[in-house]
């Protein structure tokens, strides 16, 4: 990994060994991204002819990039440089608002909402929606539906959604396996685990939908996205309705 990401302009010659052996020469444009992906593009289309995607290294020495992974290896040879130059690049995702740390504009992209001008992100669900309204922090906030609809603060450490869920939900339903009650835990994700742990393993996560009454088995049924479902997906009264 590097910073920025580094392009090439030139005439040059691409040669590949491994799983698809070949050489090229032409006037190209060499891109090697930040996670060590190198792409060689010509003047047709939107499809390199020739790449290695995340590779374990990248070097450039007089005027030769070469990046390898494992077997595979790509070589571009410069025979006459136009221009290069390294610029900063972030991902790209959604605009959801503004970093009320410097200012920059925030993204939503692969399960975070982050600043594209500096270090601030936060890691949400893949299933929240981000509102308009804004946090007395200034951050977005976050509306999330685990048994019931929250509206949270994007930053956790400001507003907790485990808490929400925690005090609307916790030891609300009974352990159909034992005498004790179901608290919200956190283990990788919000589930439902007896307090008898580990005596008693019972345990669901809660899912991404609405509680709209009980099941037959006692636990409770939620209204999801794939339709109504009991908390328990190994659920026996369920099967058998």
């Amino acid at each position: 990994m590097h910073d920025g990401t580094c392009v090439l302009a030139g005439e040059c010659t691409t040669t590949f060994e491994g799983s698809r052996e070949r050489e090229q020469r032409g006037e190209v444009l060499v891109v090697c991204k930040p996670d060590n992906t190198v792409l060689v593009h010509d003047a047709d289309g939107y499809q390199p002819v020739a790449w290695l995607t995340r590779a374990d290294s990248v070097s450039l020495r007089d005027g030769t990039l070469t990046a390898t992974d494992g077997d595979q290896r790509l070589c571009v040879e410069t025979h006459e440089e136009y221009g290069s130059a390294s610029y900063p690049t972030s991902a790209a995702g959604v605009p959801v608002g503004d970093c009320p740390v410097c200012d920059g504009r925030l993204i939503r992209a692969d399960g975070t909402v982050r600043c594209v001008g500096c270090d601030e992100r936060h890691g949400i669900p893949r299933d929240a929606t981000v509102l308009d309204s804004e946090c007395a922090c200034g951050l977005p906030r976050l509306r999330v539906v685990r048994g019931r609809a929250f509206e949270v603060c994007l930053d956790r450490e400001c507003e907790s959604l485990d808490e929400a869920v925690t005090d609307a939900f916790d030891r609300e339903w009974d352990c159909p396996r034992c005498d004790g009650d179901l608290r919200i835990l956190r283990r990788g994700g919000l589930l439902a685990g007896c307090e008898n742990y580990p005596d008693c393993d019972t345990g669901w996560g809660i899912p991404a939908g609405t509680v709209v009454g009980e099941c037959d088995c006692g636990l409770p049924r939620f209204e999801t996205g794939s339709g109504e479902r009991c908390l328990d997906t190994g659920c026996d009264a369920e099967r058998r309705a």
